[in-house]
């Protein structure tokens, strides 16, 4: 009886005992094929900003390893047979990555958050609301315009379309943080009344403290669709991206990941 061991296409043909004759063939062969998995095993790049905090992202040693954009990424990858390569960077080199088509997928986005499009790229599906909202330590509801010559806490290059016009004419006054967590614990020690937090991440600051520690929404500021953008291009599969997250909205997926962070 004949034994035939499979070898995958895209392993070397090196060990395979081919007579003289079919050496060429064989090369021939490989070397398309070879082309062929290059092709299609190559990884979508997934832009991460690097001043990310929980529950959008952890990042440890430079490295995305937990949180709701990395696994939306991996997730989101697997739907079209590829692996997911997370690309840590400063937000201002993921500006200049997208103008030059350095990024496959850039999630975590809206419109109205951009200062200019991007050519060549495609809008997805959103895949979940964002709130933004005025926090304090108080629970007493406020009214932004009513607050004047109050410093607001607020993340380093965020623009907060509602409050610029009061940022502009000093009604208010900034605080920059590097990281939305360390503008929400400047909040809890009091180096400002205010502060403007995503609901998401107060959501994350307040689990497992003391009710009296806790901060709390007084004011919603904006409520955004946020989505991703896509490169289109011929060596990214863009309509099965934009078909998969569509299917992960309808099934519930994108939920799914969001309740694993509330």
């Amino acid at each position: 009886m004949n034994h035939f061991q499979t070898i995958p296409v895209c392993d070397t043909v090196c060990s395979l005992a081919v007579r003289p004759a079919l050496r060429y063939l064989a090369a021939l062969a490989l070397g398309l094929t070879s082309g062929y998995c290059l092709a299609t095993d190559a990884p979508l790049r997934f832009s991460i900003i690097e001043s990310g905090v929980m529950p959008m992202v952890m990042i440890r040693d430079g490295k995305a390893v937990d949180g709701i954009l990395r696994d939306l990424a991996v997730q989101l990858a697997s739907k079209v047979n590829r692996e997911a390569e997370l690309l840590v960077l400063p937000r201002l080199r993921v500006h200049r990555a997208l103008q030059d088509q350095q990024i496959d997928v850039r999630c975590y986005v809206n419109p109205n958050w951009l200062n200019e499009t991007y050519p060549g790229y495609a809008w997805s599906v959103s895949f979940m609301t964002q709130r933004d909202l005025l926090v304090s330590r108080s629970n007493q509801a406020v009214d932004p315009t009513r607050l004047p010559g109050q410093t607001i806490g607020t993340v380093l290059g965020f623009n907060y379309p509602t409050l610029n016009a009061l940022f502009e004419r000093g009604r208010l006054h900034r605080d920059d943080a590097r990281t939305q967590g360390l503008v929400l614990r400047k909040l809890a020690a009091g180096r400002y009344d205010y502060a403007i937090s995503n609901e998401l991440a107060l959501l994350w600051f307040n689990r497992g403290r003391d009710e009296a520690e806790q901060l709390h929404e007084v004011h919603e500021l904006t409520r955004d669709e946020v989505a991703c953008l896509v490169r289109d291009a011929p060596d990214v599969p863009t309509q099965a991206l934009l078909d998969a997250m569509r299917q992960m909205q309808e099934n519930g997926e994108f939920t799914a990941i969001l309740q694993r962070y509330r």
